[in-house]
């Protein structure tokens, strides 16, 4: 019998894909509620989830049923944070909660426990969202810029476009960006750029050049600099240290697209 715990390279190869693609395994009037609830920060949120969960109806992804049900989680919990993130979450925050339940959950063996532990990181979603208005950390323009700029990291991202996502004029987002941050637009975009070129790094067998093209940067060379000045190792330092092949349940490498790894 094949150990059905999916290992973090698993985990995270279903987290990326999901949020590229924004995959959507239940798409009911209901599955729209949880989330508006959840964004709104509304206790039903909770029961909404329940209810769903609970119904069969989140999709079939795989035949072991401790499998498809850890499938499920990260899926849910990638849509949580979004959703979250489209209510004003900051980012960073709705990504962090997300990871410390997809590791709670890699260290259950039962649909139960899984099924469970989905009910109560929605809930902590739903009480953040909550409290989010009382001391919220970023303005809500400077959320929606934050959020754009973590799913369009692979093209070029000007100011004016982010002063259109928050309908703001370009000057003064970037003053709002600087005094809310600490740093420059440019700056967070190039250290979010930088994040996902360690997982390129460590989850594919992508070139230094394939993935240097695939986020934009002006040339190889200043992907590399770039990289060293965040990391303080070169990119193939970090490779060597960190590089692993995300494989299936049979031993069989697969494929990951450079656009599921952001």
């Amino acid at each position: 019998m094949k150990n059905h715990v999916v290992n973090e390279k698993e985990l995270r190869y279903i987290e990326f894909l999901n949020r590229e693609m924004d995959k959507r395994h239940h798409t009911s009037l209901e599955d729209n509620l949880q989330y508006d609830l959840l964004r709104a920060g509304d206790p039903r949120a909770v029961e909404e989830s329940e209810k769903i969960l609970y119904s069969g109806l989140q999709g079939h992804l795989s035949d072991d049923p401790v499998r498809n049900a850890r499938y499920i989680f990260v899926c849910g919990a990638t849509l949580a944070s979004r959703t979250a993130i489209s209510g004003g979450m900051p980012s960073e925050r709705a990504f962090n909660i997300s990871d410390l339940y997809i590791q709670k959950m890699d260290k259950l063996n039962t649909v139960k426990e899984i099924q469970k532990l989905q009910v109560d990181m929605f809930s902590l979603y739903t009480h953040e969202m909550a409290e989010l208005d009382k001391k919220s950390v970023f303005s809500k323009p400077i959320t929606l810029c934050m959020d754009y700029i973590y799913h369009h990291l692979h093209e070029s991202i000007p100011v004016q476009e982010l002063a259109s996502v928050a309908n703001l004029n370009a000057s003064y987002l970037s003053t709002l960006f600087k005094k809310e941050t600490g740093i420059t637009i440019s700056d967070y975009i190039l250290s979010k750029k930088i994040e996902a070129v360690g997982n390129m790094l460590k989850y594919s067998d992508y070139t230094y050049a394939e993935i240097s093209s695939f986020l934009n940067f002006s040339s190889q060379s200043h992907f590399i600099r770039a990289f060293k000045k965040k990391k303080g190792i070169t990119p193939k330092q970090y490779r060597e240290k960190y590089y692993e092949i995300f494989v299936d349940e049979y031993g069989n490498r697969k494929g990951i697209p450079p656009s599921t790894l952001l």
